[in-house]
């Protein structure tokens, strides 16, 4: 092995730590509160600028839920598709443009997710619309925090889950499913955009706990991260998807009893 190819791996783990750490500076300094669901406007500075300038507060709030959105998909998801691009570089190592070609993969990903934390902001700012509309949602916000956990429970049950993480679980031969190399850079960027779909099958369900439990919490992120690598990339993944599902049912059960039962 060159040992320029030897160098991939321990280049990835140190992005992926880089970006670890970022978080948790961001999170332990003055402005973790970019890091977590609030209004931008409400924030030092920023209020200033919005106000300043007309429309900047949308800007302005996209462009900061999308840095904080992809740090934490650095961090949390570019791991659990390592098999991937590992098997992807080594596939096409004998390419001139096989660094473009990585890189494309690698911007597919991200673009995938990137549209899913679109999507999962919209919801979660519908969420806080609707409770700060309805006064027995503001009262009770603990229903929707026990909605989403359950809901995130019951679907490590479904097979579209199932499905989405055999496809995750197989770099290889989703590879040679859906890249030819005739039209080696577009096939490049839509194999990862792809694979980041089925990666998005697989834990989107999960991911929305952050919204549940608090956008921006490291260690949170930190233990959905290990979990959802750990079922896509070990032997015993599988085996924990059950037992998960029965925790976060459980769980919602907790929550529910907690706050009727016990108050």
């Amino acid at each position: 092995m060159r040992p320029r190819l030897r160098l991939f791996a321990p280049l990835f783990a140190a992005l992926t730590a880089g970006a670890w750490i970022v978080l948790w500076l961001w999170d332990a300094g003055p402005y973790a509160r970019y890091l977590h669901q609030t209004s931008w406007t409400e924030l030092p500075g920023v209020g200033a600028l919005c106000r300043a300038a007309p429309g900047a507060s949308i800007a302005l709030a996209a462009t900061l839920h999308s840095a904080a959105w992809l740090l934490m998909i650095a961090a949390m998801m570019l791991p659990t598709a390592f098999p991937l691009f590992d098997t992807f570089r080594r596939m096409t190592v004998a390419r001139d443009e096989r660094r473009t070609l990585l890189s494309l993969l690698i911007a597919g990903y991200a673009a995938a997710w990137a549209l899913f934390g679109l999507v999962a902001h919209g919801f979660d700012a519908a969420l806080h619309r609707l409770a700060d509309e309805s006064p027995m949602l503001l009262v009770n916000g603990w229903m929707i925090g026990a909605a989403i956990v359950a809901f995130a429970g019951l679907y490590q049950f479904s097979r579209l889950k199932t499905r989405c993480l055999d496809k995750c679980r197989s770099p290889l031969m989703f590879i040679t499913e859906h890249w030819r190399g005739l039209s080696a850079r577009r096939e490049s960027f839509m194999l990862g955009a792809g694979h980041g779909i089925f990666c998005i099958g697989c834990c989107w369900a999960l991911m929305l706990l952050m919204f549940a439990v608090g956008m921006g919490s490291v260690g949170w992120m930190l233990a959905l991260g290990a979990i959802m690598a750990a079922e896509k990339n070990l032997g015993w993944g599988k085996a924990i998807g059950k037992p998960l599902g029965v925790a976060l049912i459980a769980w919602s059960a907790w929550i529910v009893a907690a706050n009727t039962l016990f108050v």
